[in-house]
């Protein structure tokens, strides 16, 4: 099997804008792959509302439309991922 060259970037900065000014480094995502989907990794009791509007943000600012949230703190992997589409 070959490997697959599926480009992403790690900690990518997010720039915030209100008025006429910009914090360049405001927020930074974990994950961005092939600049089509948003990746937030977590080690939590459980993903709740916080972690929900963390990324919808990241979404919204971004221009980006899927995301998912990767809890790591769980028995199964696929119990712990959770996909948002804006």
């Amino acid at each position: 099997m070959g490997l697959r060259k599926i480009s992403f970037d790690a900690q990518v900065s997010l720039p915030v804008r209100y008025k006429d000014h910009t914090v360049s480094n405001a927020l930074k995502m974990d994950l961005v792959i092939a600049n089509q989907l948003i990746v937030e990794l977590k080690a939590v009791d459980s993903i709740n509302d916080v972690h929900k509007a963390q990324l919808l943000t990241y979404l919204r600012l971004s221009g980006l439309k899927t995301g998912l949230i990767i809890n790591f703190n769980v028995k199964l992997l696929k119990h712990g991922i959770l996909r948002l589409v804006s």
